[in-house]
């Protein structure tokens, strides 16, 4: 078996959570790659639901190491309410869990900020979850940032916190106007915080690269999707991290060479939390529709999500950035009962067809969809768990998003649970390993 990436090829919440929670049953290692806790991953199995914001769901399988790579922005305080809530559950975490030393840290100026600036946007908002996501990144990338690795060192992480609440103090009190930090109450949180989790702070990068050399399976979990990529995706209107295939070398340290596989998670319809575009938006009964049958609610904010038609452009652009070897559609069920199922194949823009994802934000703003119509099925999707039993409707549909998107489909999910899912074919047992990188 080989080492496969799994990714959002929409705007996120594509039920990759559950698919990774399936596929994880035959990984040694699952490592989450990006992002912070603003992500939710939610899994139905026979013992409950679990949602889950930092730690991988693998860790639900006992002998599976999951691990937090250095691309991830953790909030120390969250991933212990997480563990807890994992380990009332009956979920042991101890050496199956392991944070990486480069991974940077969200403070409580971070939260402040994001809170401060997103508020200060008016009708510019991005749609933060206020969770201090893009502050800490943009530390990382201002050189200021904060490393899990230093929570070890307390001289130094003390020295790194005074420096930097001096600017970021004076950011909260003179530009935003809101209450600042003491330094010695910020820090005896934080080497509390540092006392639980120094069993599990380790050089990840090492684990997994040593794994991999002795033949270990490892899927790397990724979060939010392509198109809040934030190179990639609606540009300014994405995350802050890089949600796309490339993002789980630079989140991990595994090189490009050892990733056999990119399996991307699309719905059968499109959805988006937050704002910015969404060219095949439906703000009508049908959109609804949609929204209550799939329980379109965010697992981490409770936000309702935005509902459209499915997005070829979207998820064939998906397809080329990250170079997608197959595709898993989720929520097929939801569509059941729907006369009249549309597709989009490209956007109008002034005159102009697009068939490509335009990188201008005023054209995506402002295009048309360019809609094929299909005829829906009445019969219920909802549990299958052969593509014979699915409808020959829908079975066409399934075959055009795959022309659309320009990739095969591997897996398709026909509700929420574990066991409602058709395996066309495993993608970690599809993988085939190149010899002359083992």
């Amino acid at each position: 078996m080989g080492n496969l990436v799994i990714i959002g090829a929409q705007w996120g919440d594509e039920g990759k959570g559950k698919i990774v929670d399936i596929l994880a049953r035959d990984a040694d290692i699952v490592v989450r790659y990006q992002g912070g806790s603003n992500a939710g991953h939610t899994v139905i199995n026979e013992r409950g639901t679990y949602i889950f914001h930092l730690i991988p769901s693998g860790i639900l399988y006992r002998g599976t190491i999951c691990v937090i790579g250095n691309g991830v922005v953790v909030d120390p305080g969250a991933l212990i309410e997480e563990m807890d809530q994992l380990q009332t559950k009956g979920i042991a975490i101890g050496k199956n869990f392991a944070v990486s030393q480069r991974a940077h840290l969200i403070l409580p100026y971070h939260k402040a900020i994001d809170r401060a600036s997103e508020q200060s946007k008016g009708s510019r908002k991005i749609g933060t979850t206020g969770r201090g996501i893009g502050p800490s990144y943009a530390d990382k990338m201002a050189r200021i940032g904060i490393r899990m690795g230093d929570l070890l060192n307390p001289p130094l992480f003390r020295k790194k916190l005074e420096e930097n609440l001096v600017e970021m103090n004076w950011f909260l009190e003179r530009l935003y106007k809101v209450e600042t930090f003491q330094v010695d109450k910020v820090y005896a949180q934080y080497m509390g915080y540092a006392e639980r989790l120094k069993s599990h702070i380790v050089d990840t990068t090492t684990l997994l690269n040593r794994a991999i050399g002795k033949h270990k399976t490892v899927l790397f979990e990724g979060a939010q999707g392509t198109h809040l990529d934030v190179d990639f995706g609606t540009y300014p209107y994405v995350t802050s991290s890089s949600s796309s295939a490339g993002g789980a070398c630079t989140g991990t340290g595994v090189g490009p060479t050892m990733i056999d596989a990119v399996m991307g998670i699309a719905k059968a319809y499109s959805t988006r939390v937050g704002s910015g575009p969404f060219p095949t938006e439906l703000s009508d009964d049908v959109g609804q529709g949609l929204q209550e049958r799939g329980r379109e609610f965010g697992s981490t904010t409770g936000r309702a999500r935005r509902c459209g038609w499915f997005d070829g452009v979207v998820v064939r652009h998906a397809t080329q950035v990250n170079g997608l070897t197959s595709l898993a559609v989720t929520k097929l069920d939801v569509l059941d009962g729907c006369q009249e199922l549309k597709l989009c194949t490209g956007y109008t823009y002034r005159g102009a067809l697009y068939k490509e994802m335009p990188a201008d934000l005023d054209v995506l703003t402002g295009c048309e969809p360019v809609y094929q119509r299909m005829k829906g099925w009445s019969a219920s999707t909802t549990g299958a768990t052969t593509y014979k039993q699915l409808p020959a409707e829908a079975k066409r549909y399934l075959a055009r998003i795959e022309e659309l998107a320009g990739c095969r489909i591997d897996m398709i999910s026909t509700g929420s649970k574990r066991a409602e899912t058709i395996v066309l074919r495993n993608p970690l047992k599809c993988s085939i390993r190149r010899s002359k990188h083992r």
